[in-house]
């Protein structure tokens, strides 16, 4: 895939506004609500040679879990030119799609609608890895150090951008639990990540026996891409995860105002004890099943047994992988344990799936230049404000910004697509102190804490009184 266009010719040695760190939809999101802002001058970098979004996962039908709505710009700015829209308008699938009424579109299509951003936008400069971000007290600008890489990914030219601002938006990675690391890691060894899921497919169909681990969204998709595509009664398959059930994710209308900007604040005021209790108890808002992909496994399960029997396929939740090694040279033996029966038994398979998500990417070797200046909380993590900026030390007078590095801060909205457009927008408000883009005070039906604040009521819906509580 070609480059995007070269950014506009700027000297070296003149301080930009935003240096963005990764291309990803969050950072593209804050590139396109940028880009109309005349008086701000603005980067992204990445070190991937164009944009790239879960390849491994596009599985044919597969779709996002937020409205098409959620896109790069249209809840802060319907009226951007990088909307969903315009994409289609550009396309000349307006039509198509307005007949099609698909409220949540396929994954595919998400990647694709990022990809015309990404090779339109200006100043986007792929290829070039970031390598430090440090705080120039002499300038009271950041240096960010960069290493421009060529069409195999190998170094050709060293560089430096000095910034008043700096956005880190570096995604995140797969997570691979520590007993199946050394398999991951072995060549030819048939244990991957779903998140390399396609490029290894066509192996995968062939195996004679397929065990996929992970009770989320990513692992019922390529649990049910490998039953739709094996022969009944063969199917041979094995999935199993630790969470207690194939639970569907919260997606009722209520529920799904926890990815609001109201529960985004509520959260963030929260003390941090609490923060990290309710975080972990919410873990069917963001890591559950959904319904429909759940009621599409069901229903090709069922189809399977028209004719009688049951499909060889074994589904159990509620069990972690406790070890695992290679066994006759060609296969691979899970030693598993039911997390409710105190069970244990060994599983033998000849290829595995870790549907085991995502981890934040580490920024400490790119934040190695900052920790001087970096606040942390009691669990070492940094620091985030409500404006989604790093707590650092009064002296560093630039502003450092995460995106999708601040779910301990602020919540289970932080990875959800949904919100990138409010917090891309509350970013530029907040570096620009202008205000450029209009964000609603309100967003939610549920006052997520007990006070409310008087302008979110009008004077004559107010209570005169409050009425005691008793037992």
């Amino acid at each position: 895939m070609s480059s995007t266009p070269n950014p506009p010719r700027h000297e070296p040695e003149a301080p930009r506004d935003l240096v963005g760190v990764g291309i990803g939809p969050f950072n593209l999101s804050l590139a396109a609500l940028a880009q109309p802002l005349a008086e701000l001058d603005a980067v992204f970098y990445e070190q991937r040679p164009g944009f790239d979004w879960h390849a491994g996962l596009l599985i044919d039908g597969a779709t996002i879990q937020v409205p098409f709505l959620a896109d790069l710009v249209t809840l802060a700015d319907p009226a951007n030119p990088w909307s969903f829209l315009n994409y289609l308008k550009a396309r000349d699938r307006l039509f198509p799609f307005y007949f099609a009424e698909r409220f949540h579109i396929r994954r595919a299509e998400y990647d694709a609608y990022c990809r015309w951003v990404a090779e339109s936008l200006p100043g986007l400069c792929f290829s070039h890895q970031v390598d430090s971000v440090r705080w120039n007290s002499e300038r009271d600008l950041f240096e960010v150090d960069f290493t421009r890489l060529d069409a195999e990914g190998e170094a050709e030219s060293l560089g430096r951008t000095y910034t008043r601002n700096v956005v880190l938006g570096v995604g995140t990675v797969p997570y691979v639990p520590d007993p199946l690391r050394p398999l991951v890691e072995s060549p030819g060894v048939p244990v991957i990540h779903a998140a390399d899921y396609l490029d290894h497919r066509e192996a995968f169909l062939a195996a004679e026996h397929v065990t996929v681990v992970g009770s989320g969204q990513s692992g019922a998709e390529v649990f049910l891409d490998l039953l739709r595509n094996r022969p009944a009664g063969r199917e041979k398959l094995h999935w199993i995860g630790r969470s207690e059930a194939f639970a569907p994710m919260e997606y009722s209308k209520l529920g799904l105002e926890h990815f609001t900007p109201d529960y985004t604040r509520y959260f963030h005021a929260l003390t941090e004890s609490v923060r990290d209790r309710v975080a972990s108890a919410q873990w069917q808002l963001h890591k559950g099943i959904d319904a429909d992909t759940i009621a599409a496994i069901h229903d090709e399960l069922y189809r399977r047994t028209l004719h009688g029997g049951w499909p060889e396929a074994v589904l159990t939740p509620g069990v972690q992988v406790r070890t695992a090694g290679r066994v006759a040279t060609t296969k691979v033996e899970l030693h598993l344990e039911h997390v409710q029966q105190g069970s244990r038994s060994r599983l033998t398979t000849d290829a595995v799936v870790l549907a085991t998500g995502y981890r934040e990417r580490p920024l400490g070797r790119l934040l190695a230049g900052l920790d001087p200046y970096l606040r942390r909380d009691n669990g070492e993590r940094p620091r985030v404000d409500e404006r989604f900026r790093l707590v650092l030390d009064p002296s560093v007078t630039g502003s450092a910004y995460v995106q999708n590095a601040e779910f301990h801060t602020h919540g289970v909205g932080a990875p959800d697509l949904g919100l990138a457009a409010w917090r891309s927008a509350t970013i530029l408000n907040t570096l620009t102190g202008k205000d450029p883009y209009a964000l609603p005070a309100r967003t939610a039906f549920t006052s997520f804490g007990l006070e409310r604040p008087e302008e979110r009521v009008p004077a004559q819906q107010q209570p005169r009184q409050l009425t005691p509580l008793v037992d």
